[in-house]
């Protein structure tokens, strides 16, 4: 069953135009030296983002002191990355990518690895982790093992994250906060912040990864999935397929009073069969509600790697000397983004 809205494995997030961005809408986080970091254009600084989940940004104005970990530049950037890591986890995980997309991103890109969350910090909720990153960077200036134990297991484990990740969590009658955050819900703007970015990407592992599945990272449908290629795409190692799937319109997501009862069957008296029948109408809406936005996917496999089953950490390569099988992925990335920067530098030059 899907468990997070994000469904993203690994997502990456880029170029949010000033004048599209409303406050209320949408936070972000712009870079700020000894002024406002504003490129040529006059657009604010393409906020870039590399993570596990849905995090929120937020807006700041003016100067900001410099803070211990950010890196002093000859030349204001143009463009933030924020490097964001998973469940129970440290910047440190970052630190083979954050080198590496340094070395190939150049002066242009501060990239900075967030450090409000880690460990045991993220079983406090997502909505938390949300708001202490939001916090952090204007300072600065999924889940198949999880999916198979019984949602009473959660807590125990992840804590209030695990009551979200089972969508547990709140009122029988209230929709979860993943659900939620697949759409606009109330006077929140979750799915018309995401819809900000000109571009959204997803990385997700085929196989051999036993924390978050396909089709889960993938944003599908378990008919969605097809056999994927095993042989790798030139320059990239164990990337074997990418595709664009532009937006599907449909009804925004929404909680049918049966996912109410399925909700509160989950939470009192759980059992397989009514779990199962609950996830299914979950996941079945927040799909809708992520594939309201164009993305493009691409799937990696590490089925051709010396150690397979290190496919979770390999993609995102946790660290240079055990799991540097990834290091095509994070080549592909950088690539990515500076295809998508070279874009807007031409867009705004026209």
């Amino acid at each position: 069953m899907a468990c997070a809205p994000s469904l993203a494995r690994f997502c990456c997030c880029s170029g949010v135009p000033r004048d599209r961005i409303r406050p209320r809408d949408v936070r972000r986080a712009s870079f700020s030296g000894s002024r406002n970091c504003r490129n040529p254009s006059g657009r604010i600084p393409s906020c870039f983002n590399l993570s596990f989940g849905i995090q929120a940004m937020s807006t700041t104005q003016g100067s900001i002191a410099a803070t211990k970990g950010i890196p002093k530049f000859e030349h204001e950037p143009e463009h933030l990355l924020v490097l964001v890591h998973g469940i129970m986890s440290s910047p440190s995980d970052w630190t083979y990518a954050k080198t590496e997309l340094t070395r190939q991103l150049g002066n242009k890109f501060l990239i900075y690895a967030s450090s409000s969350n880690t460990y045991t910090k993220t079983f406090g909720g997502i909505d938390g982790a949300g708001r202490r990153l939001a916090e952090e960077l204007p300072f600065l200036l999924g889940v198949p093992i999880l999916e198979k134990l019984a949602p009473p297991l959660a807590p125990i484990f992840v804590g209030r994250t695990g009551r979200q990740l089972f969508l547990t969590d709140g009122r029988p009658s209230k929709p979860p906060l993943l659900l939620r955050m697949a759409a606009d819900y109330e006077d929140k703007k979750f799915i018309s912040a995401l819809a900000t970015f000109q571009c959204r990407i997803v990385y997700a592992n085929v196989s051999y990864d036993h924390m978050v599945g396909w089709r889960t990272s993938s944003i599908r449908r378990e008919s969605e999935l097809v056999q994927p290629p095993r042989q790798s795409l030139d320059g990239y190692k164990h990337i074997v397929n990418v595709q664009y799937c532009p937006p599907v319109l449909s009804e925004r997501p929404h909680f049918p009073p049966e996912a109410a009862r399925a909700k509160e069957a989950a939470q009192t008296t759980p059992t397989t069969k009514t779990t199962a029948k609950y996830h299914d109408i979950m996941e079945e809406e927040m799909i809708r509600g992520l594939q309201s936005l164009g993305w493009k996917k691409v799937d990696v496999s590490f089925h051709s790697a010396f150690w397979p089953f290190l496919a979770h950490n390999n993609i995102h390569v946790k660290s240079e000397w055990l799991y540097n099988a990834g290091a095509g992925v994070i080549a592909h990335v950088a690539n990515c983004l500076k295809e998508q920067e070279s874009r807007v530098s031409l867009a705004a030059n026209l």
